[in-house]
């Protein structure tokens, strides 16, 4: 079992930067592909970025690409994503996720455990 818990979220203006952490619990995190997703009022739960269990590989969707920055330090169970950029279209609240086989990915059936989320709000 591992617990995953994000923080970092907030109010941010239009054009800043935010640094979301998912800290997880157990010996495992190391072997785990880890993802992060996003959700706004109203819409369904859309992939965001994701990074190998290496750090080897990462994954974004087109919109976020050349803005956020996945990251993961083994060694402190976490993994970072760095928006940056912002624009209101990326308030939502985001959720990390783990994935047992290691690999990237974007679908969302492909995650086995999710933290509770952390809220971003972006204003213009």
């Amino acid at each position: 079992q591992v617990q995953l818990v994000e923080s970092g979220g907030g109010l941010v203006q239009a054009g800043g930067s935010v640094r979301l952490s998912c800290a997880a619990s157990g010996r495992t995190f190391s072997t785990y592909a880890m993802g992060w997703f996003r959700q706004a009022p109203g819409k369904e739960r859309e992939f965001v970025a994701s990074i190998s269990w290496s750090g080897s590989s990462t994954l974004y969707t087109n919109s976020v690409k050349g803005r956020f920055t996945i990251s993961r330090d083994n060694a402190k169970n976490t993994v970072y994503l760095q928006m940056n950029s912002l624009k209101p279209e990326d308030t939502a609240v985001y959720y990390c996720a783990a994935e047992k086989l290691g690999l990237a990915s974007r679908h969302r059936s492909d995650y086995d455990y999710w933290g509770q989320g952390t809220q971003v709000t972006v204003s213009s």
